[in-house]
C-alpha cells in the first residue's frame, strides 16, 4: 500500500496561485499513474488531474485547462499540482491518489474511484 501526504494548501484570493505536492512512499513507478481530485461540500468528488508516472501523459479537467499544470518527478516520488488563477469554485479539498498498473484501459485514468491509496488531503479555499 502506497502512503501519500498532500501538503500546499491553503487560503488565497481569486486570481491567486498554490503549488501542492503528493509525496508518496515509494516509487511512484510502481503505479500507472498518479491524480489529483478534489471534493467540495455536497458536491461528487471530481478529478482534476493525473498524470501517467512512465511518461508524464496528463488529463486534466476541462474546468481547470489553461490554469492548472501536473507534473511529477520520479526521482523524488512527487505529483505536483500548480494551480493559477483560482478562483472560488477551486475550493476544495484536494487529495491525491494512485492508479495501480494493469487497471487503466484507457490513455490516462483520471475516474476518482479507480484510484486507491489516498492522500488525507490539504484544504484550498480562494475567497475575497
Amino acid at each position: 500500500q502506497l502512503q501519500l501526504v498532500e501538503s500546499g494548501g491553503g487560503s488565497v484570493q481569486p486570481g491567486g496561485s498554490l503549488r501542492l505536492s503528493c509525496a508518496a512512499s515509494a516509487s511512484i513507478l510502481d503505479y500507472y499513474a498518479i491524480g489529483w481530485f478534489r471534493q467540495a461540500p455536497g458536491k461528487e468528488r471530481e478529478g482534476v488531474s493525473c498524470i501517467r508516472t512512465s511518461d508524464a501523459s496528463t488529463y486534466i479537467d476541462p474546468a481547470v485547462l489553461g490554469r492548472f499544470t501536473i507534473s511529477r518527478d520520479n526521482a523524488k516520488n512527487t505529483v505536483s499540482l500548480q494551480m493559477n488563477s483560482l478562483t472560488p469554485e477551486d475550493t476544495a479539498v484536494y487529495r491525491c491518489a494512485a492508479l495501480p498498473h494493469h487497471r487503466c484501459s484507457g490513455y490516462v485514468c483520471c475516474g476518482p474511484y479507480e484510484y486507491d491509496d489516498w492522500g488525507q488531503g490539504t484544504q484550498v479555499t480562494v475567497s475575497s
